[in-house]
């Protein structure tokens, strides 16, 4: 502990000589050039939004301005432009976390202080951000969540305008497959059961867009259909995978990054689910326990692309042991 003074002292200049970095990196993240133009009807905007993810044709990650009118929820910013209509939206969720101020370039500065004093930094330099997730469907009928980050307080400004807006009737889609023929490497993600574990809905939203992506990157695989979403004509999934989380932890990327090594085992997030695979041709299922775990200075939102990561491996390997199967089958039992 003879180090505290000295790490003071150098905390202390480190924040008269850095603070205009950690203002503009603060704000850069949410900074746009091209601010959209505001009709009469604008019931609540904001023009400091980070997309993270599950905007169809948006990168994730992108800044620009959320604004809600009367009749739709659109994101404007250098990336592009999305809207998804009043009508289509299902549900809003707003929640908060903190994270570090300056991201990764704030991380590199932190290493640079000796005698211990960049986990000091880590403690203190953080803010907290707003979380909003909002589930809409498609066209097709197909269930998407899209999740935003917004400055403190925002999230539950656009709850409050949200929800003293007249309920807009949704249509339930309900897909039926009986006596259909099958369409060849199709894959059905059927949307995660939540009921053993209270989750949040940004958390909840990750994982499916992220799964869906991965399997949708898939060589195997030729197309994947998000429940509720309508068949191909006549036609039914080969695949199916049904999840069911059965436990979850939210940790703390503050908490990992100012204890250091100690950070890998303490303020983790953790989400575990029971995985199973389907297929239709022969009507076998697969039943898989998977778990995934985030450490480091990632943020904690990130877990959900670890989960999907390691539920498309090991759909590989299903799609794999069918496919020895049915040459198996045929080599048995060839075509006269």
């Amino acid at each position: 502990m003879k180090y505290l003074p000295r790490v003071s002292c150098i905390l202390v200049l480190f924040a008269i000589i850095c603070s205009p970095f950690f203002l503009k990196a603060a704000s850069s993240r949410f900074d746009i050039h091209n601010s959209p133009t505001l009709s009469t009807d604008v019931l609540w905007t904001s023009t400091k939004v980070e997309h993270v993810y599950g905007l169809p044709d948006i990168k994730h990650n992108k800044t620009g301005a959320l604004t809600l009118t009367a009749d739709a929820l659109s994101f404007t910013g250098n990336s592009g432009d999305a809207s998804i209509s009043r009508s289509s939206i299902t549900a809003l969720s707003a929640g908060n976390q903190r994270v570090e101020i300056g991201g990764f370039g704030m991380r590199l500065v932190r290493m640079a202080i000796p005698d211990g004093g960049g986990l000091a930094a880590a403690a203190v330099m953080h803010h907290r951000i707003d979380v909003l997730t909002v589930n809409f469907r498609d066209i097709n009928g197909g269930r998407h969540a899209a999740v935003f980050f917004l400055p403190a307080a925002e999230a539950d400004r656009a709850l409050q305008s949200f929800s003293s807006m007249p309920e807009s009737p949704t249509k339930s889609v309900e897909t039926v497959c009986q006596n259909s023929t099958i369409e060849p490497k199709s894959v059905l993600v059927v949307e995660p059961s939540w009921d053993k574990a209270q989750v949040p809905a940004a958390y909840r939203a990750l994982v499916y867009e992220h799964l869906i992506d991965r399997l949708r990157r898939m060589k195997e695989i030729s197309h994947v259909y998000r429940d509720g979403e309508s068949y191909a004509q006549g036609e039914c999934p080969q695949y199916t995978v049904r999840l069911s989380n059965e436990a979850f932890r939210e940790g703390s990327s503050v908490e990992r990054a100012s204890l250091g090594p100690v950070g890998m085992f303490v303020g983790t997030t953790q989400m575990k689910f029971n995985v199973t695979f389907s297929e239709a041709y022969a009507g076998l299922e697969t039943k898989v326990p998977i778990t995934a775990t985030l450490r480091g200075e990632s943020e904690s939102t990130d877990v959900a692309d670890n989960v999907a990561k390691k539920i498309t491996k090991q759909l590989a390997k299903c799609l794999m042991s069918t496919a020895k199967g049915s040459s198996a089958k045929a080599t048995v039992n060839p075509a006269s």
